[in-house]
């Protein structure tokens, strides 16, 4: 990737991990809720996506989920880094959607209360001149108000099901904010990738693989079909046959071998050399 790409994807992946952070404080909450993840909605010729939505017995509370990390600082309303450099408001962001999924539960026949919160999970993240009026939470404060969420009095309804049924429905699997880098099959380098370091893994025998830069290891049958999804999620278009599999492992000498794997493990269709795999 460019260095712009490959800076938009550890954002990214940063935003991701911070998001998954929060789904472990909300899975032990022990009372009645619904919780929908990564809701991405289409209405009123708008946009709009909400990192975490709880559904309680009288209130919905949608969650901003940041990673941010380092210094910033609240002034006139904006954000900034402390080298003054201006990032995107989370609360503007957290304001907009609320206000959207306001008019949505509305026009959809529900009167719910809405209750957001933008979560700064990152327990390295300080922001000066906080406001002490706005919806923010810190990683300092998830503790006590994932308590306070556990102590509200929720007992959901088939009217909650259908709310929650409804807005997953709604929901749009592809994001209007994906932006993926340009990319064709023969700029990529072909190989089995390490999932701990990201480096190629090579073939110890015809049972194992293993990293060289980490030590991981794993059983040769696992890391193919793992590739497999890897190439039908970056090439959804591309057939899977043995030659195909074969060149993008790359470390994979025997064919024969190769091929009973995925018999094995997929659904062969055709015959011959025309066979593919789903």
């Amino acid at each position: 990737m460019s260095a712009k790409d490959k800076k938009y994807y550890l954002k990214l992946e940063k935003g991701y991990q911070g998001e998954m952070k929060f789904d472990q404080y909300t899975s032990k909450l022990q009372n009645d809720l619904y919780f929908i993840n990564d809701l991405c909605i289409d209405f009123n010729n708008a946009n709009f996506q909400i990192d975490t939505l709880t559904i309680s017995q009288s209130t919905i509370f949608p969650f901003e989920v940041k990673n941010f990390e380092g210094n910033y600082l609240y002034e006139n309303d904006s954000f900034y880094t402390l080298s003054r450099d201006e990032v995107q408001n989370p609360l503007d962001q957290l304001k907009r959607s609320s206000s959207l999924l306001r008019q949505l539960i509305k026009n959809i026949g529900f009167h719910t209360p809405i209750e957001g919160n933008v979560i700064f999970i990152n327990p390295d993240f300080t922001l000066y001149q906080a406001p002490l009026n706005k919806p923010i939470i810190y990683s300092t404060q998830l503790n006590s108000y994932m308590k306070k969420l556990n102590q509200l009095p929720s007992k959901l309804t088939s009217n909650h099901r259908e709310l929650a049924e409804t807005l997953i429905s709604m929901h749009q699997n592809k994001s209007p904010y994906s932006r993926f880098p340009p990319y064709r099959y023969d700029q990529m380098k072909k190989g089995i990738i390490c999932p701990d370091s990201n480096s190629f893994l090579i073939c110890k025998d015809d049972k194992k693989l293993v990293c060289v830069d980490c030590g991981y290891e794993e059983e040769l049958k696992t890391g193919i079909l793992r590739s497999v999804e890897e190439l039908r999620l970056l090439f959804p278009d591309l057939k899977i046959t043995t030659n195909l599999i074969h060149e993008w492992c790359n470390v994979i000498h025997s064919k024969k071998l190769l091929r009973r794997i995925l018999m094995e493990n997929l659904m062969a269709t055709g015959y011959g050399r025309w066979v593919f795999f789903e």
